[in-house]
């Protein structure tokens, strides 16, 4: 079974021009962990989810596929 993909926040980065060492350096993560999110191996809390939309300047909801 394919892995199914929840967040974006690969896509978000790319359409930003941004990098997952950048976000990783804002936000205080492990370049590692950030890079298993972008490729949906492991994903953030709602907490830093959070994080990550403010440092990004979108609404959380744009880092999530949507489920309908």
């Amino acid at each position: 079974m394919a892995k199914k993909a929840i967040n974006r926040i690969k896509v978000v980065l790319v359409e930003q021009g941004r990098t997952n060492k950048w976000l990783a350096d804002k936000i205080g993560k492990n370049t590692t962990t950030v890079s298993r999110w972008c490729t949906n191996d492991m994903q953030p809390s709602l907490e830093t989810l959070l994080l990550i939309a403010d440092t990004l300047k979108v609404d959380v909801r744009e880092l999530l596929h949507s489920t309908k």
